[in-house]
C-alpha cells in the first residue's frame, strides 16, 4: 500500500485512499479548476476541504504543502518515476495533470505554448482583476464612498472580457474546437463575476455574447457539474 505518512499534510487530513490522488481545497474558482480537471480526466482522486472559516490554509499542515497559504494543492503518490509529488498553484496543477493524462493539452509543441499562454491569461488577468471586482461590489469594498477602486476594476474586467470575447467570436473554445486546460481555468471565473460576485450587470456581461455562449456550453459539461461542488463537506469517518 502507499505511504504518505512522511508528508505533513496527511496529520490533518488523513489519505483512506493513498494510493489516489489527494486534492486539498474548496469549491471556489480557482479550486474547483483542478476538481474539474480531475473529473475531466477520470483520476482516482480523494478530495480534502480546507475550511478557510478555520483557517485551515494557514496551519502548519497545509502550509508544508502550499507555502503561499493559497487552496488548491495536490499530492499524488504516484508522480515522476513514480515518487509522490506535491504541487500547488491551480495553473501548474493544470499542467502537470495534462500531462499526466495526455488530455486537454494539445500533443504539438505550438499548440502546447499557445494553450499555455491563455492560461497565463487567467492567471495573471481574468482571476486577478475578477476577484478584486469581487470584493469591491460585494464585500468590504461598499463601505468605501471613493467608488474610483471599484470602477478601476470593472474597466479593466470588462477589456479583459473583451479579449476573451473576440477570441471566441470564430471559435467554440479558446483554443477552437478543442476544449483544453485554458477553459478550465477561465469560465469558473467567468461564471463566478455573474453570479457569486453579482457583477454581471456591472460589467455588461450582456455585451459578450460569445463569452456567454461558451460558458453554457461549459456549464453543461457533467464532469463539470460535479466538480464545481468539490469538495463539500468532509465526510465522517468509516
Amino acid at each position: 500500500m502507499t505511504d504518505l505518512s512522511a508528508f505533513v499534510i496527511t496529520r490533518k487530513w488523513p489519505a483512506r485512499h493513498p494510493e489516489r490522488l489527494q486534492l486539498y481545497s474548496l469549491p471556489t474558482p480557482n479550486g474547483v479548476k483542478v476538481s474539474i480537471m480531475l473529473e475531466e480526466t477520470g483520476l482516482p482522486y480523494e478530495p480534502h476541504r480546507v475550511g478557510f472559516e478555520t483557517n485551515d490554509q494557514m496551519s502548519p499542515e497545509f502550509l508544508s504543502l502550499s507555502p503561499n497559504n493559497k487552496i488548491p494543492a495536490i499530492l499524488d503518490p504516484d508522480g515522476p518515476g513514480g515518487e509522490p509529488l506535491p504541487l500547488f498553484e491551480s495553473g501548474a496543477i493544470l499542467i502537470y495533470l495534462a500531462d499526466k493524462t495526455g488530455q486537454f493539452m494539445p500533443q504539438d509543441p505550438a499548440g502546447r505554448y499557445a494553450t499555455i499562454q491563455w492560461l497565463m491569461f487567467q492567471m495573471g488577468g481574468i482571476g486577478p482583476m475578477f476577484g478584486q471586482l469581487g470584493f469591491f461590489n460585494k464585500f468590504a469594498g461598499k463601505d468605501y464612498q471613493d467608488k474610483r477602486p471599484r470602477d478601476r476594476y470593472v474597466g479593466e474586467s470588462k477589456r479583459l472580457l473583451g479579449v476573451l470575447e473576440q477570441r471566441l467570436a470564430k471559435r467554440r473554445w479558446i483554443m477552437g474546437d478543442t476544449y483544453t486546460i485554458a477553459d478550465i481555468a477561465t469560465f469558473p471565473w467567468v461564471r463566478n463575476l455573474i453570479g457569486f460576485y453579482e457583477a454581471g450587470d456591472l460589467v455588461g456581461i450582456a455585451d459578450f455574447p460569445n463569452v456567454g455562449r461558451a460558458l453554457e456550453a461549459f456549464l453543461a459539461r457533467p464532469a463539470v457539474g460535479k466538480g464545481l461542488e468539490i469538495p463539500g463537506q468532509d465526510p465522517v469517518p468509516a
